[in-house]
């Protein structure tokens, strides 16, 4: 029996079930019908998406949505069951806010996943998804997670020291920047785990340390890091939806394919065909006024006072720390070359694994190829570990996001597996290796972009 078809003017309430002297007839879709709930094609102005077969309508919630609203909506019209297992810890919790939600299932007839897409890959890592649970790799060591953060604290507390005793000439004042630098930048990987949930077993501690340490510690925005990277986690590399990609095409020309379509259309923002000489000082010199920007503008536009107010006393208490040590202008020069260094620190590390990968539109594949398209690791060793804050990792955090880092190492021959017996790619190489390949592929694309633009 084919599966009831819908009008785009049935209402929600219509969708959900029919009900007749007590007994309700669940209502089926299809993915074609799924598909056309993207909130793009008219008349069709709902967001719907599937989380293990059952369809939602999202068109009133994904605003409300605690990840940000591009995430649901960069999967409307999608299945959104691998990402919603990755992204989530307490299913029950969130269960409840899906339950009125949803609006049928899909009809038995109909594939667990999209027909596009690798059945066997997406049974596969399902299958991957739930042996990782037994083994016990999601759950947290709060011993190694405490170790992270008091490394990061005895930096602070050295870089501080190192000025308070030897003064600030040349060499004290080179020497705590170096300290000050290692100690932000290893915060940023510390707040990354708690962002993921990785650090405690129970969702609201890992916020609620997380809005604490990345505003007091940090002195930047939780809701503002978190809205950006978990798009980013959602759709890697896929322009318009991975907010990563947002220098293209206003700085920098990002893959071949739409490097060329950008020379094809005779648009030239910068000379992309240099782009790999300027990406040293541009990359981190456009972030860091970006960082500073945002981190005051988004909890004020979102009215997140606390954010700010932990913000605003990261500040002052750095400047109290420092400025009647070194006085108001060495105290900027230091402060200032701090952050850039960490900017290009974090630069280096973070697109090492994305840049030089496949750069596309969505092409809505499963969630296992989309991931290994998107990223790369590097070898591991205990210097590249902790340099990355285990970030050399990138294939394993990418397809278990809310893992501990620590427990990576101990899933990546079960990832090989996988991708060795479906005949996906699975790159990594040496980390001075992978800083080149930024430029490298830089390079190609801005070739690729000068040749079609030259020629069109």
């Amino acid at each position: 029996m084919a599966p009831p078809q819908l009008s785009s003017e049935t209402s929600v309430k219509q969708k959900r079930e029919v009900c007749d002297g007590g007994s309700c007839t669940r209502r089926f879709f299809t993915w074609e019908e799924v598909a056309l709930r993207t909130g793009r094609i008219p008349p069709y102005e709902e967001h719907w998406l599937v989380i293990d077969r059952k369809v939602y309508d999202v068109s009133g919630f994904y605003k409300r949505h605690p990840g940000g609203a591009r995430v649901m909506r960069h999967y409307a019209g999608q299945d959104a069951t691998d990402a919603f297992t990755a992204f989530h810890l307490d299913k029950g919790k969130v269960n409840k806010y899906l339950k009125p939600l949803l609006i049928g299932e899909l009809a038995p007839d109909q594939p667990n996943s999209e027909p596009n897409k690798n059945q066997l890959i997406v049974e596969d890592f399902r299958k991957l998804r739930s042996t990782v649970e037994k083994m016990g790799l999601l759950k947290p060591d709060n011993f190694f997670f405490f170790l992270v953060f008091l490394h990061i604290v005895l930096l602070d507390i050295v870089a501080w020291l190192t000025i308070w005793y030897f003064g600030s000439s040349l060499v004290p004042f080179f020497i705590g920047v170096a300290l000050f630098t290692t100690a932000q930048c290893q915060m940023s990987w510390f707040q990354h785990d708690l962002g993921h949930l990785s650090v405690f077993s129970n969702s609201k501690w890992n916020h609620r340390v997380h809005t604490i340490l990345m505003g007091a510690v940090k002195g930047m925005a939780a809701t503002w890091w978190n809205n950006l990277h978990f798009q980013h986690h959602a759709k890697p590399n896929c322009f318009r939806k991975d907010p990563d990609l947002n220098m293209h095409p206003i700085v920098f020309a990002l893959g071949k394919k739409l490097s060329a379509e950008l020379g094809m259309a005779k648009k030239k923002f910068m000379p992309y065909n240099y782009q790999h000489k300027y990406f040293f000082i541009t990359g981190p010199g456009l972030l860091l006024p970006f960082f500073q920007f945002s981190v005051f503008y988004f909890p004020i536009k979102r009215k997140e006072w606390l954010e700010l107010a932990l913000i605003v006393t990261y500040n002052i208490r750095v400047c109290l720390m420092y400025i009647p040590l070194m006085g108001f202008k060495c105290f900027m020069a230091y402060y200032w070359l701090s952050r850039f260094l960490e900017t290009s620190w974090f630069t280096w590390v973070s697109q090492m694994n994305h840049i030089p990968m496949q750069i596309d539109y969505d092409k809505n594949v499963d969630w296992v190829s989309m991931q290994l398209h998107a990223t790369c690791n590097v070898d591991q060793s205990f210097f590249n570990d902790w340099f990355t804050g285990h970030l050399n990792f990138q294939i394993e955090h990418h397809l278990f996001p809310t893992m501990p880092r620590h427990n990576y190492w101990k899933v990546a021959p079960l990832v090989k597996s996988l991708c060795a017996k479906h005949g996906i790619a699975y790159q990594c190489k040496p980390l001075l290796t992978a800083f080149g390949d930024i430029l490298h592929s830089l390079k190609d694309s801005g070739e690729a972009w000068y040749d079609a633009y030259m020629h069109a």
